[in-house]
């Protein structure tokens, strides 16, 4: 199954929406965080779709939340 650059962003906007950032620096929440790692794989690579198995378990656990809550 493949993750879209569109369904990934929908996710770190979910994401950003529960635990936005915080600080007077706004640091980016951990789930944020781990999601934006990926996006910017994504955008460096030109990738408009990756492979789920291809992410680390941190980052297909929380596009799973995600999913699982968004239906």
């Amino acid at each position: 199954m493949e993750l879209t650059l569109t369904e990934l962003e929908q996710a770190i906007n979910y994401w950003r929406g529960l635990r936005p950032s915080t600080g007077s620096e706004l640091a980016l929440s951990s789930e944020v965080n781990t999601l934006a790692s990926v996006y910017a794989m994504m955008i460096f690579e030109h990738a408009k779709t990756m492979p789920l198995e291809s992410l680390d378990s941190a980052a297909l656990r929380l596009l799973q939340d995600w999913r699982a809550r968004s239906s």
